[in-house]
């Protein structure tokens, strides 16, 4: 229906989430005193470090999609300079909820049930969080799937894909073709794999191929200065971005 119409309504409902979140972070804060202390919080031992980098792989899984915010920069005004602002911002803004939620749960008691989440309200209010959840898997599914379409739409540009992907509806100017491919993909993918399988092979996969780019990066910004006005960053943000990411994903596979 439109880039502008979707955007629209994945902010919306984006907005929906961090108000759940929100009324997380007040509720785990409220019941401090019957959770635990903020040093339980700290990992013990071998075990309690193999727990936390075990369950960092998992978490990465909500950090997934940032980064092909890329694929609209046809769609976007002045891309050069909203595009990298928008993603640090948005990286930065869900790194802090996330951290609070978690800090919540702990001190609130909860953490160590099966949903620690639901654990921090009772009756109608925890179905409204429930629902809330919902709300906020669908919308990173729709949002998924029209970063996936114009990846398809892009590639199909270049003759990487057949030429009926890159076909831009006249009224809505939207890649159709594309995005329902994207949609039958997802689809497949969440009904014949299970979620927890899912979610371990994305997060290997992300994490081996964000490797891989910050290493082209690093010799990309070895063989020379970027291009006025292109975005750039510290020579050295490549190389531990790479390291972090590698270590996270050989602490899931050993």
């Amino acid at each position: 229906i439109g880039v502008r119409e979707i955007g629209g309504l994945a902010a919306a409902i984006g907005a929906l989430e961090i108000l759940g979140l929100l009324a997380a972070i007040g509720a785990g804060l409220a019941q401090w005193g019957a959770g635990a202390a903020p040093a339980a919080m700290l990992p013990e031992g071998l075990a309690g470090w193999h727990g936390t980098l075990a369950g960092a792989f998992i978490a990465f899984f909500a950090f997934i999609g940032f980064e092909t915010l890329a694929n609209l920069a046809e769609e976007t005004k002045d891309p050069a300079r909203t595009l990298p602002r928008g993603i640090l911002a948005a990286i930065a803004v869900s790194s802090l909820l996330y951290i609070a939620v978690a800090a919540a749960a702990v001190l609130g008691g909860t953490a160590a049930g099966g949903n620690p989440l639901l654990g921090l309200f009772e009756g109608r209010s925890a179905l409204l969080f429930a629902l809330v959840g919902f709300l906020a898997i669908a919308n990173g599914v729709l949002v998924e799937i029209v970063m996936l379409s114009r990846l398809f739409y892009g590639m199909a540009r270049r003759e990487q894909l057949p030429a009926a992907l890159a076909a831009v509806a006249p009224r809505t100017r939207t890649p159709v073709r594309a995005t329902c491919l994207a949609g039958a993909i997802v689809l497949a993918a969440a009904l014949l794999l299970p979620f927890e399988r899912l979610i371990v092979l994305a997060n290997a996969l992300t994490l081996a191929v964000f490797a891989v780019v910050d290493l082209a990066l690093w010799r990309v910004q070895r063989r020379g200065e970027a291009p006025p006005g292109t975005f750039d960053v510290p020579r050295w943000v490549p190389p531990l971005a790479a390291a972090l990411a590698l270590a996270l994903l050989l602490s899931e596979l050993l």
